[in-house]
């Protein structure tokens, strides 16, 4: 990215750790969940940029290259009284100019659609964010030679390989980096992991995400876990709006909100269905 990029009052520049409380007040203001730490993580895996205004941070975004054909982008925000100004396209487009040729994902309101829109982002998806407290879980069947266990020290290179295998794209560092802060607990066959499910710290509560296994029963069973181990505590689970999953949730205790919408730039990039993923890491992250 460019030092700064300036236009009548508005300035562009890298966001940087000293910048984080100010996006965490924008953040607060759009009434989202994230914590100055989710931020923080956030920051340490990818860059962003701020939009200043007479000195003052009035928008920022950031984005998470994985590889060099592949990125998602994210934590676009105006302040309210900012809005309509050009402020959020301008962000956008610093941001598309460091991702490059890269194929570019991200999660959009209805707010957002026509500006991804006409920056050439195509609909190609939904997520649906559930989210609340259980207190009473039933127990999900395992196939035969399944069980689940937690994650152990050598278990690191086959979660990053299914990881990619699943999403398309070489996130190594993401789940480095997950594993040094979340719980996490595999979905073992005949001794082989073919799935896994991450508990972390995040805005109101926790996040169970990714969750990624070879079935819908084994999505049920690792996310299962993780809400009957935490009876009444506040959890988000972000699952594609085809994944099935979503009633089952909402069963559960974890209610539905407004889904957003999935879009991409760019092609299309291969990912397995076998095993496949039923809960991403955040709207942001992918």
């Amino acid at each position: 990215m460019t030092d700064a990029v300036t236009q009548p009052d508005v300035s562009l520049r890298p966001m940087t750790a000293d910048d984080l409380a100010a996006a965490h007040g924008l953040c607060r203001a759009v009434k989202w969940p994230h914590r100055i730490e989710d931020w923080a993580f956030n920051l340490a895996l990818g860059q962003g940029l701020i939009a200043e205004r007479g000195g003052v941070v009035i928008g920022t975004g950031m984005c998470w290259p994985y590889g060099p054909d592949a990125a998602t982008l994210g934590m676009v925000i105006v302040s309210p009284d900012c809005q309509g100004g050009g402020v959020g396209k301008r962000l956008m487009n610093g941001l598309l100019d460091a991702l490059g040729d890269r194929a570019v994902f991200l999660n959009a309101t209805q707010a957002g659609l026509p500006l991804y829109r006409a920056l050439g982002f195509a609909p190609i998806g939904e997520i649906h964010q559930h989210q609340g407290a259980a207190f009473s879980v039933p127990v999900v069947a395992l196939g035969e030679g399944e069980r689940i266990r937690p994650i152990g020290r050598g278990d690191a290179a086959a979660l990053v390989a299914l990881d990619a295998k699943t999403v398309g794209m070489p996130r190594g560092p993401l789940i480095a980096a997950l594993l040094e802060e979340a719980e996490g607990v595999i979905l073992d066959r005949d001794g082989e992991p073919v799935g896994f499910a991450l508990l972390r710290r995040f805005g109101y509560g926790a996040a169970v995400g990714p969750v990624i296994a070879p079935t819908i029963d084994g999505a049920k069973a690792l996310i299962s876990h993780w809400v009957a181990s935490n009876p009444g505590m506040f959890i988000r689970v972000d699952v594609p709006g085809d994944s099935g999953l979503s009633e089952w949730l909402d069963d559960l205790g974890l209610v539905g909100l407004s889904p957003v919408i999935t879009m991409r730039r760019g092609p299309e990039q291969p990912r397995s269905q076998t095993p496949r993923g039923w809960a991403i890491v955040s709207q942001a992250l992918g």
